[in-house]
């Protein structure tokens, strides 16, 4: 029997599928699951889960996402004037004067 395994690497991330094992029964992968994978890097948990108990839903089957217009979310939406904010410019030449005075040219 093949058990797919997910190890959260510290407490409070996600869990990410790292492998899998093959073993006869649930104490098996999980002695296996702790060996080959709990070892190689640092893991807080690893989940051991049989390959057929794990469902799949694809873009075919429900559509993800919504139908509203979210690209508001994302820097590509937004046009740049070409001009930057006076605090940046203010502050990047703050930072070369600065580096002047230290004399890092």
């Amino acid at each position: 029997m093949i058990w797919e395994v997910f190890r959260q690497a510290k407490t409070g991330e996600y869990h990410t599928h790292c492998g899998n094992v093959h073993a006869p029964d649930r104490e098996m992968a999980k002695q296996f699951a702790a060996i080959q994978h709990g070892r190689r890097k640092p893991t807080n948990s690893l989940w051991v889960v049989p390959r057929e108990e794990i469902g799949e839903i694809g873009s075919d089957e429900v559509a993800f996402g919504g139908t509203t217009d979210k690209s508001y979310r994302w820097a590509t939406a937004y046009n740049t004037t070409g001009t930057d904010a006076r605090e940046v410019v203010e502050s990047e030449d703050e930072q070369v004067t600065a580096e002047k005075q230290r004399g890092d040219d």
